[in-house]
């Protein structure tokens, strides 16, 4: 007979494996620091002022997720006029996002090894020489050229990526370096209104706008032109892929 206390420790425990799943894969982490900003010398000299102060929050990211959702601040609350209104400003974003200067000094040390990696893979692919010379057998060559075409959606999706889509830790590692997957689109001026639309990039490197039920082929240079300032559809959340190499 199976006690209630054993039906809810599995319940738990698969709950629990969800979400480490879902931190895996959107989870991020920050490093913040906050400083006085009036004077750092007169900081060091007395831990208090005797009064308020302004200070300043520094924030670098100390954890990286296998997908990076950026989202843009496309509604806002008026208070002038007390109603809601939309952000038709431009906002550019690149097919290729590296996120090394935003990282914690910790998080750099570990993304210099896999940066170099990544760096030798593709200029091997490209025909280049690789800056350092290292006894790579043939078998990580296929893997890391793998692991390049397949973060760049030039090839089959990569063997070792689980049913859940996570590639294991042992196996992978983090470069900092994102390529842009998909994008969601709003069109129209008002709030509460408007019309949503994906663009998502497939396997083969192809994209596909996912218009309800209705999918139509992309050029890739289109998809940088959904970045506002008009009517027509404009960003409002870009999910990037992370490039990965295996160790």
């Amino acid at each position: 007979m199976v006690k209630v206390g054993e039906i809810i420790k599995a319940e738990v425990e698969v709950v629990a494996g969800k979400g480490a799943i879902v931190k895996t894969l959107f989870g991020i982490d920050f490093d913040n620091r906050i400083h006085c900003a009036e004077s750092a010398e007169l900081e060091k000299a007395s831990p208090s002022l005797g009064r308020n102060a302004v200070y300043v929050k520094d924030s670098r990211i100390n954890g990286l997720p296998r997908y990076l959702t950026i989202q843009f601040v496309r509604f806002f609350w008026k208070r002038e006029s007390n109603q809601k209104a939309k952000i038709l400003r431009k906002v550019d974003y690149p097919l290729s996002l590296d996120v090394y200067d935003l990282c914690s000094d910790n998080l750099r040390k570990k993304l210099e090894g896999p940066r170099q990696v990544l760096r030798d893979a593709e200029g091997k692919k490209a025909g280049l020489k690789t800056s350092v010379k290292t006894p790579v057998s043939t078998d990580r060559d296929t893997k890391m050229t793998e692991a390049v075409e397949s973060s760049s959606g030039s090839g089959e999706a990569s063997k070792s990526t689980s049913q859940e889509g996570v590639l294991p830790e042992k196996e992978h590692q983090l470069t900092g370096i994102y390529d842009l997957v998909a994008v969601l689109t709003h069109k129209g001026r008002s709030t509460d209104s408007g019309h949503y639309v994906a663009w998502v990039k497939q396997e083969n490197g192809k994209w596909d706008q996912f218009d309800d039920d209705n999918p139509i082929p992309q050029r890739e240079e289109d998809i940088t032109k959904l970045s506002g300032g008009g009517d027509w559809h404009m960003a409002y959340i870009c999910m990037y892929k992370a490039r990965v190499v295996p160790i």
